[in-house]
């Protein structure tokens, strides 16, 4: 009879615990991300303190993060844990811990470009975050749900799926407006960067859900 139920590290709970906070610092980047962007949009730019916190708190996530992949990952094979499923749990990992170096990426840089979006533009911004912030926390809960409770992965990552279409018509709709402005060629290029270095989460996440499915349909067998 399969255990694919079960939680996948049933009598290791102090590395369970591990990756449950490993998943804790990819969610805590992204409402850090989120939030960034809100002041970011609000303040008018890359001198707000609010802003520039967020950013510090965004890259100790990023360390602490990296800190906690390697040492999951040294367990696992200290322990000789789970030698069967050991080599999707170490992507799974990595993949993860992507969208938080991403996303500590798409912070620092606007940090340093500073873009300056058109008003009548921030609210649609603002829904888009919104979207690829939900993207990516259905992406932490499906990934939680594949170390304790497998039958409901399927059900997270149908949300991120969602969400990131509703995230990538939003970056169309977006690109479009900008290329409509009256703005240079120059800064229309400069500004469409940014709104996809934003929507690139939501396809991180979805990226990541993907392979979730195979190591999930791996598990069950």
């Amino acid at each position: 009879m399969s255990n694919s139920n079960f939680a996948l590290f049933g009598r290791t709970k102090a590395l369970e615990a591990k990756i449950d906070e490993f998943l804790d610092v990819l969610s805590e980047s992204n409402i850090y991300c989120k939030a960034a962007l809100t002041y970011f949009l609000e303040a008018g730019g890359n001198s707000a303190a609010a802003f520039q916190q967020k950013v510090k708190e965004i890259s100790s996530m990023e360390h602490r993060g990296d800190d906690l992949r390697r040492h999951i990952e040294s367990e696992l094979y200290v322990q000789a844990l789970i030698p069967d499923f050991r080599g999707d749990v170490l992507s799974l990992l990595e993949d993860l811990d992507g969208i938080v170096n991403l996303i500590e990426e798409n912070m620092i840089n606007f940090a340093i470009e500073n873009p300056q979006f058109p008003t009548e533009l921030q609210k649609d911004i603002k829904l888009l975050s919104e979207q690829v912030a939900l993207s990516v926390e259905s992406c932490v809960m499906a990934s939680r749900a594949f170390f304790r409770d497998i039958n409901a992965v399927r059900d997270h990552t149908h949300k991120v799926m969602l969400y990131e279409k509703e995230a990538d018509k939003i970056s169309v709709a977006l690109k479009t407006a900008i290329f409509k402005t009256n703005l240079g060629l120059d800064q229309k290029a400069h500004l469409r960067n940014f709104i996809d270095k934003i929507d690139q989460l939501a396809n991180a996440a979805e990226d990541v859900c993907d392979f979730l499915a195979i190591y999930t349909i791996k598990r069950a067998a």
